[in-house]
């Protein structure tokens, strides 16, 4: 935990685990793709590798489309209408 990616995607991915857990407490059939969350934690970990390896600007990237793909496929949903 030495630099700035570590600490960001650290957060992105306890995020991601926080909504899993979320959404595995849902009945049956609700739960989103399990796939999702491994391309979004994969996406992490490309960013902090990245990140740490001095390219700053590919880690930024990665941060900001990891995000953009967890809240378009993971993210808040409009409940159906009773």
């Amino acid at each position: 935990m030495k630099s700035v990616y570590d600490w960001v995607t650290l957060l992105i991915f306890a995020a991601l685990v926080t909504r899993f857990l979320q959404q595995s407490a849902k009945p049956a059939g609700e739960h989103d793709s399990l796939w999702h969350y491994l391309i979004a934690s994969a996406g992490c970990a490309g960013a902090n590798w990245l990140g740490n390896n001095g390219w700053h600007l590919a880690a930024i990237t990665a941060i900001a489309g990891t995000i953009a793909y967890a809240l378009y496929f993971l993210g808040p949903r409009s409940q159906p209408r009773s």
